[in-house]
């Protein structure tokens, strides 16, 4: 009987090592990856979210300015066309 717990305790000594090491290579993995993707993207001169944030904020000021000083301009040209 103590035989048969013997063999059942190593057993499961030797999974719980199987598994840390497994954890491991998982978390190695994990990381080699990352640092791939991140080398891959850094290569590839594509702009943070914040950099294309700030780009499309002053679009949208540049269209509005834009489209007030058209109508100031169509106004003054009415204007001067009635005179």
């Amino acid at each position: 009987m103590t035989t048969q717990n013997k063999f059942f305790d190593d057993m499961s000594k030797l999974m719980t090592n199987a598994m840390g090491v497994a954890q491991g290579a998982r978390t190695e993995a994990e990381t080699a990856m990352k640092g791939w993707v991140d080398r891959w993207l850094a290569d590839r001169d594509f702009v943070t979210r914040e950099e294309f944030e700030a780009v499309r904020e002053m679009a949208i000021k540049a269209r509005t300015e834009n489209s007030e000083l058209k109508a100031r301009l169509d106004a003054l040209e009415a204007e001067k066309r009635q005179d």
